[in-house]
């Protein structure tokens, strides 16, 4: 009975049976009930560990050969690789156990093992979890872990085992108090202590860690994870760990005081603070420690610091608990340094806070010197025509403010119809929305420049009529009637005015009257697609020329039965090359006849619009507008703004017919490219709701039906219609005497008033009711 057992305990026994003296020598009744009750344990040991996976048993058998006492504070045990880095990577296998305050190793599960390292666990720990990918460059899970000195790279062939143990570090991860660094404590007393001077002086000159240093930082002043995974988003910028970059940017603030040019290190700074946004109260209070009982700060070295930290102020907002010490921080330099340099720093820092949003982009260099001496940007500002102004701004001035003080500039406050910014270059444009910040459009347009110099690609700002809510109403003599004739113009040279070709060509007469005046030879000609629909040019080509005979194509298959046994030989390669040459030299050909052609067209019909034009002799400026928007009002869709859209036919279950859905004042309508009259109108009144049905539909609901379109344009058909209803709702009575453009704002438009909505981002974008 007793030699199936091999515990240590009924080993001991059956030495300690047969020892004279030895209190239970010789009392079998009591061996045989221990005996008993030993059997019985491993018999349930054995039926528990048949109920177990396969890839768990490991884990399990191990922590019953471990000769230790079972101790309640132990979560996990087991034996798993460990990679280890040398001359070459290689992996051993250790015995691992989880407490409630580190990961152990040992070099053995062996009682007494000896222990070969700890990794102490705190909430500043991170987890990596298994991936597929090192699964299949290794044929092992893997689980990372790490701490404050060291980092586990752990390997196990079954998945359930690694996901048990990422499972296991994380919630005793999870269980730990937040760390406070030094720092963190003294901001806390600081704030306790801020209305005792006293207290704060003597806080600050027995800490020198809240004060200027000349010496290296080798830790943040704030706590981030231990290989935070923030960073691997930005893996491709050369980006390290969050602490490492904390450490870094320490290092390029104090080269500031020595930099010739500091601007390149300042956008530096800036653009790690945009990438990894833990940095940003980091280098706040950088900022602030190195501002902080300076022992020369009236020196351009010294003002460095605060003319990033002007820069941080502008771009960034901190965090509610660095905002209140750098405050703090600001209100102390005041009161030091009264009429300083500093003071006028801090003042200025004090009113940007108050109003700055984070910015989409780091400031230009334009925009960083201008900072650094606490001045406003000049913006050049567009509008139809050769005109232009130019405006101040700074940081923080939106689109709409650039909106409102145009129409100040122009007189256009009174007039019925909205007005928006628009981005444009030589071959695109696009409304901006109304909380945009203008600095970042710009900086975005100077990336631009850098990037494609040519100059059509030169970007510019535009202030344009958006929405014609009553073009009647617009004076002859306005500028308004300007943009009107110029908008209009603008449609008719892309196409989007349908209407015959002899009327094309008046417009085009009457654009060069308008432009130029009375027809003279020695007038300089705009080009004619600066005058004429391109797409008119072609379509006078009534037949193009007959086509080539079929040639044989380079890939196509030989005729079956027929078996090309010679694919590579040098006759059938000869012939092959010639058939190619003769094909592309047939097809040069025809390109250049086809030119010619259209050259021959574009003359004769610039010689017709000439002609016209000499027929003009006479007409004052205003006299041409006024007959070309005649001739473009016969149009019944005139004011609409056009966008190409593909129409879901429900039939074909397809996107399948190319339209134009114009958008108006008071309906929308969808149009043949090309034709007068729309298909289809549908009032605004009958409108139920609209919006965005996935990344690139649009659906509207009128009555009983649901038109869907697929366009690229879902953003600009949002807004423009959105514009139209706050138009609406605003000469009822409500809203703002601007429109404020929300780029993928969906605004529910009633007969109530209805609070204001946070913006969804535009896959959000709900389908609302109208």
């Amino acid at each position: 009975m007793w030699l199936g057992l091999s515990s240590p305990t009924v080993l001991l026994l059956r030495v300690v049976m047969f020892i004279p003296g030895f209190p239970l020598a010789g009392n079998f009744r009591q061996i045989n009930t221990i005996l008993a009750g030993e059997m019985n344990r491993e018999k349930k040991q054995r039926h528990s560990l048949s109920e177990v996976p396969d890839e768990m048993k490991s884990l399990i058998i191990e922590k019953s050969k471990m000769g230790l006492e079972e101790d309640p504070e132990l979560l996990v045990k087991g034996w798993l690789f460990r990679e280890v880095r040398g001359s070459w990577i290689k992996q051993r296998c250790y015995w691992f156990v989880l407490s409630q305050d580190s990961l152990d190793y040992y070099s053995s599960s062996e009682r007494g093992a000896r222990r070969l390292g700890t990794l102490v666990l705190t909430n500043l720990c991170s987890v990596i979890w298994p991936d597929k990918q090192t699964f299949k460059e290794t044929g092992y899970w893997s689980i990372t872990v790490y701490g404050r000195k060291h980092c586990y790279r752990l390997y196990t062939k079954h998945f359930n085992e690694a996901v048990h143990w990422a499972c296991a570090v994380q919630k005793v991860i999870d269980t730990k108090a937040p760390v406070e660094t030094p720092t963190q404590l003294l901001i806390r007393d600081i704030e306790e202590n801020k209305f005792n001077p006293e207290v704060v002086d003597n806080m600050y000159q027995h800490n020198p860690i809240l004060k200027h240093t000349q010496s290296p930082l080798y830790a943040p002043l704030l706590p981030f994870p231990y290989s935070s995974l923030e960073h691997t988003y930005h893996s491709g910028k050369g980006y390290a760990t969050v602490r490492e970059e904390a450490v870094k940017l320490f290092n390029c603030l104090q080269q500031l005081e020595c930099a010739r040019d500091p601007v390149p290190l300042i956008q530096g700074v800036l653009q790690t603070c945009l990438d990894l946004r833990p940095l940003r109260d980091e280098v706040y209070c950088q900022l602030v420690k190195q501002t902080s009982c300076t022992p020369q700060p009236h020196t351009a070295a010294h003002l460095r610091y605060w003319q990033l930290l002007t820069c941080m102020s502008c771009t960034f907002q901190p965090g509610p608990a660095v905002l209140k010490y750098l405050r703090f921080h600001l209100k102390r330099i005041q009161s030091q340094f009264p009429e300083s340099e500093m003071d006028n720093y801090a003042s200025f820092i004090g009113e940007a806070l108050e109003k700055t949003r984070c910015r989409e982009c780091v400031p230009s260099w334009e925009e960083i010197q201008v900072l650094m001496g606490r001045q406003e940007m000049l913006c050049t500002v567009h509008y139809p025509g050769p005109g232009s102004c130019q405006l101040h701004i700074s940081s923080h001035t939106t689109a709409n403010e650039v909106v409102r003080r145009m129409l100040e500039k122009l007189g256009l406050k009174e007039s019925r119809n909205t007005f928006s910014l628009f981005e444009q270059n030589a071959h695109w444009e696009r409304a901006v929305g109304g909380s945009t910040i203008i600095a970042d459009i710009l900086t975005r347009f100077e990336n631009l420049s850098a990037k494609e110099p040519d100059s059509d690609s030169q970007w510019r700002l535009c202030f344009k009529l958006y929405c014609l809510l009553d073009a009647d109403a617009i004076s002859v003599d306005s500028i308004e009637y300007l943009f009107l004739f110029e908008q209009c113009h603008e449609m008719v040279v892309r196409g989007q005015l349908p209407a015959c070709e002899e009327d094309l060509q008046t417009l085009a007469a009457l654009r060069l009257q308008s432009v130029i005046g009375d027809f003279s030879t020695h007038s300089p000609c705009p080009p004619l697609d600066e005058l004429f629909p391109g797409h008119m040019v072609e379509a006078r080509l009534l037949m193009p020329p007959c086509a080539p005979p079929a040639l044989l194509p380079a890939t196509q298959p030989p005729v079956q039965g027929c078996p090309q046994r010679f694919p590579g030989g040098l006759l059938g390669g000869t012939l092959w090359n010639h058939t190619a040459t003769a094909a592309h030299k047939q097809k040069v050909e025809q390109d250049l006849r086809l030119r010619s052609r259209l050259k021959e067209e574009a003359a004769a019909i610039m010689s017709t619009i000439v002609e016209c034009w000499k027929g003009l002799a006479g007409y004052s400026r205003r006299d041409s507008m006024t007959a070309y928007l005649t001739i473009a009002r016969q149009w019944s869709g005139f004011g609409c703004t056009l966008y190409e859209v593909d129409f879901y036919i429900s039939s074909t279950g397809s996107f399948s017919q190319k339209l134009w859905l114009g958008v108006a004042a008071t309906c929308v309508s969808l149009y043949r490219q090309g034709e007068a009259e729309a298909l289809e109108s549908f009032p605004y009144g009958q409108i139920c709701s609209y919006g965005v049905s996935d990344s690139n539909t649009f659906k509207i609901t009128a009555g009983d039906r649901d038109l869907l379109f697929e366009t690229t344009k879902l953003t600009e058909i949002m807004q423009l219609m959105n514009a139209y209803f706050s138009a609406i709702r605003r000469q009822r009575g409500r809203g703002d005497d601007v429109v404020s453009i929300t780029e993928g704002t969906a605004i529910e438009v009633g007969f109530h008033h209805l609070p204001p909505t946070p913006t969804p981002t535009l896959l959000q974008l709900p389908s609302h009711p109208v």
